[in-house]
């Protein structure tokens, strides 16, 4: 199994302009919020506790961050558990809220995404290992903790295998 530095290091590969890791920054919490609240229906009963396919989804997913790091796990289970509860409560609204927020989450949140990958000159990095869609919430959380002082002995490992986070020159083609 990779580690914690292999995975973030491998998409951090993809996210080396700031400009780039800013769009994430807004993008991907977008998208992780409009899945949550696009497989909160349908919705079951089980011994008093509802499960979705968003539960499924965000135990799985739980299952992965703790695998790789207890905690950073922690603190992922905590904000996909946040994004669960908000996919519920917006599932709980007529069809139309439900499926217009999360539709217009996910494409607004993918949009900002491909512009963000427009700065960086370079593919987003799941189209080369599908892991990246997992391991972009997590990257995400990294960065916030290097931007606040934290984590980093991380930061300079990922950094190691990626590069230095710089500006990219914009090439306009014709």
């Amino acid at each position: 199994m990779k580690s914690l530095v292999d995975h973030l290091s491998q998409y951090a590969a993809y996210h080396r302009d700031p400009r780039n890791i800013a769009s994430h920054f807004i993008g991907i919490p977008l998208i992780v919020v409009a899945v949550a609240v696009l497989l909160s229906r349908p919705e079951w009963s089980l011994g008093g506790l509802w499960i979705s396919p968003a539960v499924i989804v965000a135990l799985a997913s739980a299952w992965f961050y703790l695998r790789l790091e207890v905690k950073l796990g922690v603190l992922m289970t905590v904000l996909m558990g946040l994004s669960v509860w908000a996919g519920h409560a917006l599932a709980q609204q007529s069809t139309l809220i439900w499926l217009s927020s999360g539709l217009a989450m996910f494409v607004i949140g993918w949009v900002i995404q491909f512009v963000g990958h427009h700065y960086e000159g370079r593919k987003p990095a799941f189209v080369d290992d599908v892991s990246g869609l997992i391991v972009g919430p997590l990257f995400v959380v990294a960065e916030v903790a290097f931007m606040l002082g934290l984590r980093q002995e991380l930061k300079q490992a990922i950094e190691q295998r990626s590069g230095p986070v710089t500006l990219r020159e914009h090439k306009i083609a014709h």
